[in-house]
């Protein structure tokens, strides 16, 4: 079993044997073939299982009981009640006005919201179908992002487990904010770029046994990145959702060229990183234009109605507004006009927190409260808090260090790309609360969750599975039964800790004296 702990050259990871070619095909160096070996393509039933039993409990999770809690809970008062809106008129819309409303985040979350009112109605479980569905897909779409990347299915299902098993990600799943979408759609630009990567170097390995010498010719095999390609779509959805997912496109940027950097040097190409440097921009500014025409897609409800706000702005003010270009400069009015809202809100919350507070479940956000009905004693208490599963929130700092320790040690790609996955999903926010000191809630760190987790793994991973010549014989086969005992015991304390608290996940009505003692951090929980 290849876990993180082990180099991207173990052998074990090449898409065909070891040394072995087939008739026709130029023999590689079998260090290169090595360097650029990928996840084997042959389909393997015992990963799918593994994915869709835990896939299955995911939702059963998700799912059940979600239309239990009834009424708009917490920020449900704005983003279900603007995709019914949406649904009647194109575009949110404010009925003590009747006019079109003004909103600061862009349409797609509540377009998907709409999508389960649609069908099921304006109720409960039609604006909370969605999220729960995008909470769902995204534990399908971490195992499978973990096997990609540690080859292991224990680990790739220990990954799905450990998010099935979070009460933060449970939340999110069962309540109708946007924050849930933007997850999913950073996951699966991830899991594009990392589709993407093996893509190329299976490419460049392909080339290489073709025929193709990098000593001979300067110029490079013209691969065609579709999977890049994909990411831009997804990364636009992302943008389609909330503003902040822009916070990983440096870093998304940067690792795709690090990555395509590291794959030519591997095939032994001289100057890595001029030689191809000019294609690699060219496709990621592709990518890009991709992600900017999916974003303006998603305002296509503004676009193709007169009713939006500012939707006229021009011509309202006696400007000239040609057609394209105008409402084109009106959606940049109007994109001017929520920025400067967000940079300038300032106003305390009383569940407010502060980027260094998330990972310490420092403030958690209280969706529900009621104390109403029967529960066998004189003070009752049901509510739904934010909170993500404690022994899971509490390891995350220390893999994370971990993490990092093995990409600077071992330059294990694994490793620095999940880094890449916490920095960009968590140090921007560092930065706006240090420099204007804006409102913040622990559930803009959503986007990071899959990256810390993984983090886990691998730290997980590492225990379990020392790396090749550290240890070998009985004193290897001892390590690798303590480490499974350790990451096995963490899985199980993780799920019991998951159980404990999963009244207040959901907001199941219990005695008060059964609440209070769930208020780990007392003042800072309640």
């Amino acid at each position: 079993m290849t876990t993180a702990a082990t180099a991207e050259t173990d052998p074990t990871t090449a898409d065909s044997p070891a040394g072995a070619e087939s008739p026709g095909v130029r023999a590689i160096p079998q260090i290169v073939r090595r360097r650029l070996s990928t996840l084997d393509r042959r389909f393997d039933p015992y990963s799918w299982l593994v994915t869709l039993v835990i896939t299955a409990a995911a939702g059963i999770l998700r799912f059940s009981g979600l239309d239990r809690i009834k009424g708009h809970i917490f920020d449900e008062v704005y983003y279900p009640t603007d995709a019914w809106d949406m649904l009647q008129h194109g575009v949110e819309w404010d009925e003590k006005v009747n006019g079109a409303a003004y909103v600061v985040h862009p349409p797609l979350g509540k377009w998907l919201i709409a999508f389960g009112e649609h069908f099921f109605g304006n109720n409960e479980f039609g604006w909370r179908f969605s999220t729960a569905v995008a909470g769902t897909l995204m534990v399908l779409i971490l195992i499978r992002v973990a096997y990609r990347m540690f080859h292991s299915i224990v680990l790739a299902g220990t990954a799905g487990l450990l998010m099935t098993l979070d009460g933060f990600q449970l939340v999110l799943s069962r309540t109708s904010l946007l924050d849930i979408f933007i997850g999913l759609f950073i996951l699966m630009t991830f899991a594009a770029m990392v589709l993407d990567r093996d893509h190329y170097r299976r490419s460049w390995q392909r080339a290489l046994e073709n025929g193709f010498d990098p000593d001979a010719t300067a110029r490079i095999p013209r691969i065609v990145p579709w999977w890049l390609l994909v990411s831009g779509v997804t990364f636009g959805m992302a943008c389609g959702v909330k503003w902040s997912a822009l916070f990983f496109a440096p870093f998304f940027a940067g690792l795709v060229l690090v990555w395509r950097v590291q794959a030519r040097r591997s095939a032994g190409v001289r100057g890595p990183i001029v030689a191809g440097i000019l294609g690699d921009l060219g496709w990621l500014i592709l990518s890009f234009v991709l992600t900017v025409l999916v974003y303006l897609a998603c305002w296509t409800g503004w676009f193709v109605t007169d009713e939006g706000y500012f939707r006229h702005y021009r011509a309202d003010n006696g400007w000239s507004e040609p057609p394209i270009i105008g409402p084109l400069l009106n959606l940049i009015h109007y994109h001017q006009e929520a920025f400067n809202f967000h940079t300038g809100l300032t106003q305390k919350h009383t569940y407010q927190s502060w980027p260094w507070q998330w990972l310490m479940l420092g403030r958690p956000v209280a969706f529900y409260w009621s104390s109403a009905g029967g529960c066998g004693t004189t003070s009752c208490a049901a509510e739904i808090l934010l909170l993500g599963t404690p022994i899971l929130w509490w390891a995350f700092i220390p893999a994370t260090f971990v993490v990092a320790w093995f990409g600077i040690a071992r330059r294990d790609w694994r490793a620095y790309a999940i880094i890449t996955g916490v920095v960009g999903g968590l140090l921007p926010w560092f930065y706006f609360a240090v420099k204007d000191g804006r409102t913040m809630f622990s559930f803009y760190a959503m986007p990071a969750l899959p990256f810390l987790i993984l983090a886990v793994v691998y730290a997980l991973g590492a225990i379990m599975t020392p790396p090749d010549g550290m240890v070998s014989g009985a004193a290897r086969s001892d390590r690798q039964i303590v480490g499974t005992v350790v990451a096995a015991t963490f899985v199980i304390l993780v799920a019991l800790c998951f159980a404990y608290f999963h009244p207040v996940f959901v907001g199941t009505l219990m005695p008060y004296d059964d609440w209070s003692v769930r208020m780990w951090l007392g003042g800072r929980w309640i």
